[in-house]
């Protein structure tokens, strides 16, 4: 017995109890060390006081036993209690026993339709170990199958809502960051390409610019030889390039391993992406910048994006990482392509994004009112635009600017609750519109007139998204050519020779 030498009083060691161990292996072990010994399980209940039918459905992981029983079997079979609660199953055949009857367990065992072996003695152990690599394969299989839209869009507004409870703000990665960059010899303003290059030689790895990187990848890393592969230098002062450099960076800094769900790529993207902004905006620089603004009531989303040489989007979201933490500003943000789609959004300043019954809101419309539509049929789309917008949530004031892609136009929107307004510039706009979405009658719905009028006589062929039919894609990191990247490493990889 221990004593708790600050307390003096006696102490007993920690014994587990069976909800704290695997059921399955706990009866495994029991079953064991009784074939062990030689008794049957009548000769073992009739020990320790209970029923054979009981000892069995312990023994195959379907019952968990009293404390009183363990100690019962365990004094009964001659061994601690301790060894019949060990994690490690005790033989290989018990293990194989083990990963069958977890994987006809499992979902996916289920959808096959097939009856389950029983793992019992009699089963020869060439089809044990068959068995379960077939079982093991599957498996594999599956978790390099395709990601379904629902368990993007799942995935996706976890993320979205672990973002919002934090205010979208990483203090780790925003301490990592800072490191890094003053390390590499950052002080102040834009990021530079030579600054990226540094941080990525004092990880022991050389950034190269190749013109064949495999179509299916952003960045290759060739962890072997310590190269770092990006696409052409062509765009001088490109946030792109710094961009993905740094992305790159990330996965090495922060320990990343291959991923093992949609779920986990997802998450992982979200840090790299992360990480790589508050490289391009260090917040010691960025706070300075914006609590300056915010003091002369000038804060503006083009200026922040020009102080660090940086996309229109890329400061908008970085503006959410600080806002709230740094500023005391709730706010939100949104793309929202031509067609009133929304592809990225956060807030936490209660602005009610339009969501589905799962909660995910990508895919989802925005209101024609708000200014993120709004601003597509504005003459001027040189500089941001403002608008104040009442909805059911209240009163917001927003600032938009527009884009375009190879793909359609679209807008980035940043915007605040009408009390943070004063902040702006872009507050005094006397451009109002008001918003009762999600109220259909809003913009969805047609006049009654015009339905009256057209309903029955009109027949539209809609334009189908091929995303709407596609599966996402597949692979340990979905969507990448795993054959194509491998020759690509082998083609650029040193020679000794």
């Amino acid at each position: 017995m221990a004593v708790d030498e600050d307390r003096k009083i006696p102490t007993t060691p920690e014994v587990p109890t069976p909800a704290s161990t695997d059921l399955i292996t706990l009866g495994r072990r029991i079953r064991y060390f009784r074939t062990g010994r030689g008794l049957t399980l009548d000769a073992l209940g009739a020990q320790v006081g209970t029923t054979a039918s009981l000892l069995s459905l312990i023994e195959n992981g379907k019952r968990e036993p009293r404390l009183s029983l363990l100690q019962a079997l365990a004094g009964a079979l001659d061994v601690p209690v301790t060894d019949l609660l060990a994690d490690e199953p005790p033989s290989r055949r018990a293990a194989l026993e083990i990963e069958l009857d977890r994987a006809q367990r499992g979902p996916l065992f289920a959808t096959l339709g097939l009856p389950t072996v029983k793992a019992s003695q009699k089963l020869p152990m060439p089809v044990l170990e068959n068995l379960v690599g077939l079982h093991g394969e599957l498996a594999r299989r599956a978790s390099e199958a395709i990601a379904t839209p629902e368990e993007a869009r799942r995935a996706n507004t976890e993320l979205r809502l672990e973002r919002q409870s934090r205010n979208n703000y990483i203090p780790e990665l925003e301490e990592l960051a800072e490191e890094m960059t003053r390390r590499a010899g950052y002080t102040s303003g834009a990021l530079t390409h030579r600054t990226v290059a540094r941080m990525a030689e004092q990880l022991g790895f050389t950034l190269l610019h190749v013109d064949d990187l495999p179509h299916s990848t952003r960045t290759v890393t060739d962890l072997r030889n310590g190269r770092i592969y990006l696409p052409p230098a062509s765009i001088p002062g490109s946030h792109g390039l710094r961009s993905l450099g740094l992305q790159a960076i990330a996965h090495r800094v922060l320990g990343h391993q291959r991923p093992t769900s949609y779920a986990n790529f997802l998450r992982q993207r979200v840090e790299i992406t992360y990480f790589a902004a508050c490289c391009l905006m260090p917040q010691s620089a960025a706070v300075e910048f914006l609590e300056q603004r915010k003091k002369e009531k000038d804060l503006a989303v083009e200026d922040f994006r020009d102080a660090f040489g940086v996309s229109h989007e890329a400061a908008s979201q970085r503006f959410t990482n600080l806002a709230t933490s740094r500023l005391g500003i709730p706010v939100h943000f949104m793309r929202v392509g031509d067609d009133g789609a929304l592809y990225r959004g956060y807030a936490n300043d209660g602005l009610p994004f339009p969501a589905d019954v799962t909660g995910a809101i990508e895919g989802q419309l925005v209101c024609r009112r708000w200014a993120a539509r709004e601003a597509f049929a504005r003459r001027d789309r040189a500089t941001e635009s403002y608008q104040y917008t009442d909805t059911p949530a209240g009163t917001f004031w927003c600032s938009t600017q527009t884009g375009t892609t190879t793909t359609g136009e679209f807008s980035i929107t940043v915007g605040v609750p009408f009390s943070s307004a004063k902040w702006f510039r872009g507050r005094e706009t006397t451009a109002r519109r008001a918003s009762t979405c999600p109220d259909e009658a809003c913009c969805r719905r047609p006049a009654a007139q015009l339905a009256r009028h057209w309903e029955e006589v009109a027949w539209p062929s809609a334009r189908m998204h091929q995303y709407v039919l596609s599966a996402l894609p597949s692979g340990a990191f979905p969507g990448v050519d795993a054959s194509e990247v491998y020759a690509f490493l082998e083609k650029h990889a040193p020679r000794d020779d």
